[in-house]
């Protein structure tokens, strides 16, 4: 994206703060005045003494200086504010753009997600961040003080000579157009070093999840090897960012050394000749040394302003990310729900590569009947249960509840009556309370208790040494798979939803836990209508109705009995699983 774009997305945030921004350049322009001044304060001081020295008295000389300590002192107090309350509002601008960003990925879908790499997303909405805080405090301020003081300087150099002025200034447009080739390496070179170090933030993410499988299979040389290679790329992608970065500050420099030569060749020539005055050669040294200090700050904000830009390019892309799911217009909350599902010739397909994965479905569920989706891996069963609670839309058809399309009520609503319950659980990195909660934030102990009671986990609760109040690890490590299962189901439990879906609720555990859970999941189910996916034809042969999916449609439907009486692929599968055990 081009720099104005970036700035034009920008900006807005400065809205909040347009009186701290305000008070801010005023302080700046409080602090270039007294700079500017020095350099007058010498030459008065200097012409007055070669003039006439008896016009350079004692008293005179106090005058000036008391004037310019006064200026001082104004100058600290500004600087002051722009240092902490400047920065604080870059700050704030920051905070809103990282909220901004966190709000807007709990928008996107799972679409989304399956196709971008946490690792990626976690640099992007943190430490890409970082140097906005920076860019959005000096930003205004260095601009607005580069144009002051050059403004301000040409002016008045040219009043002292106007050829040495116009000869001066006349490197200043061939310096800009040099410096900017190095400064758009730098701004690629920076944009080069962000991509990395999401990929590498990635891959540590993806090495630290899986530290008990490269354990297991004793790879660690391997994991340490694949990371030493992409950590010295991001070393060789810095190593190129410093070659610009040193070229663009030496042609700097080297324009700096040009500017002096012609002050001090030329000045030279005209105190000579008697067309400038000591003292304003003086003031005129003191002023290109003001305009050649004030380049080299736009210089150094250059690298500041080029990481900015880089966060800001990438904060850019997380917003302009299409949210595929969202409340249609006119979408109302979805009330005293009774549980009737009804699939509606419903079609899909994932958007990004257009797998078909559903065709034609046709489906009625009542209120309270319990249903059961069994079939070959890949047969579109959990993205059939996806489609219920909008993680996914259809491609074509539709889905009711109780009669209303699921499109045209509120997603918050939606999923408020849909409880699901997964094969791989996840917990939150925090105490067991803390997780059973979740399922209805802000719950009373009593009723966070009597949920885990009903999930049949208040037992093992119980026997943990600090009980509810247990730290469960990253991702609930510190509890078993079985643990871990019934502390989800007592989330549901409290969230009382009366549509439910067991995605392989059991099929990661062994027979004991299996065997617990399923009896948590029975009192679950009671009284609601349920969709269980399941591998183990064991645990749904209680089922009011089996359907099987396969091949993108459904191709059997019935009780346990009818099918098997049927003798197509449910009975095949039966028999295999018989074998088996």
């Amino acid at each position: 994206m081009t720099t104005r774009e970036l700035l034009r997305r920008f900006v807005p945030y400065y809205g909040k703060y347009r009186a701290i921004m305000v008070l801010d350049l005023l302080c700046a322009s409080l602090t270039t005045v007294c700079e500017l001044v020095l350099p007058m304060i010498l030459r008065y001081i200097t012409n007055q003494g070669l003039q006439d020295m008896a016009n350079l008295t004692a008293r005179t000389v106090v005058t000036v200086g008391g004037l310019y300590f006064f200026l001082r002192v104004v100058d600290g107090l500004a600087a002051y504010y722009m240092a902490y309350t400047g920065h604080v509002m870059g700050a704030r601008m920051e905070t809103d753009m990282r909220q901004d960003a966190f709000e807007h990925l709990q928008k996107l879908s799972d679409n989304y997600f399956n196709n971008t790499k946490v690792g990626q997303l976690m640099s992007r909405i943190t430490s890409d961040l970082f140097d906005v805080t920076e860019f959005a405090h000096h930003g205004p301020e260095e601009i607005f003080i580069a144009v002051v003081k050059t403004v301000v300087s040409f002016a008045v150099l040219a009043r002292i000579n106007l050829l040495l002025t116009v000869v001066v200034f006349a490197f200043v447009p061939i310096m800009a157009v040099s410096c900017s080739y190095f400064n758009l390496r730098v701004r690629l070179a920076f944009l080069k070093q962000r991509n990395h170090i999401g990929e590498l933030n990635a891959k540590i993410e993806d090495n630290l999840l899986g530290n008990r499988v490269v354990r297991a299979f004793a790879n660690e040389d391997i994991e340490i090897s694949k990371f030493r290679d992409n950590n010295l790329q991001f070393l060789d992608i810095k190593r190129e960012t410093y070659k610009y970065m040193a070229a663009f500050q030496d042609t700097v420099r080297m324009f700096d050394g040009l500017m002096y030569t012609v002050v001090i060749v030329a000045g030279g020539m005209f105190l000579i000749s008697g067309r400038i005055s000591p003292g304003d050669l003086v003031a005129y040294t003191l002023y290109i040394t003001t305009l050649l200090a004030t380049i080299r700050r736009i210089i150094e904000f250059a690298e500041q302003f080029q990481r900015g830009m880089t966060g800001i390019e990438r904060f850019v892309e997380i917003m302009d990310s299409k949210i595929d799911i969202l409340d249609e217009p006119g979408a109302v909350p979805l009330h005293d729900v009774r549980g009737a599902v009804r699939f509606d010739h419903v079609s899909f397909e994932y958007p990004d590569d257009h797998t078909k994965v559903l065709h034609d479905i046709d489906l009625t569920i009542a209120p309270g009947e319990k249903v059961a989706l069994v079939g070959p891996s890949g047969g579109g069963k959990t993205t059939l249960c996806n489609l219920i609670p909008r993680f996914y839309d259809t491609t074509s058809g539709a889905i009711f509840i109780d009669g209303q399309d699921i499109r045209s009520v509120t997603l918050e609503s939606l999923r408020g009556h849909i409880g699901v319950v997964q094969q791989d659980v996840y917990l939150f990195s925090g105490t067991v309370f803390e997780n059973i909660e979740y399922g209805r934030p802000g719950a009373t102990e009593e009723e966070v208790v009597e949920a885990a009671k009903l999930a049949g986990a208040h037992e093992f609760i119980s026997e943990l040494k600090d009980g509810y109040r247990t730290y469960v690890g990253e991702r609930g490590v510190k509890l078993s798979g079985g643990q871990k299962q019934r502390v989800s189901i007592a989330r549901v439990f409290l969230k009382n939803p009366p549509i439910l879906i067991l995605d392989e609720a059991t099929s990661a555990l062994d027979n004991e836990s299996e065997y617990m859970v399923s009896q948590s999941l029975e009192n679950l189910s009671r009284g609601r209508t349920t969709i269980t996916i399941a591998h183990r034809l064991t645990t749904i042969q209680n089922a009011d109705r089996i359907l099987v999916l396969a091949d993108n449609a459904i191709v059997e439907e019935g009780n346990h009995r009818k099918l098997l009486e049927e003798k197509g692929m449910y009975y095949q599968m039966y028999q295999i699983a018989n074998r088996i055990a």
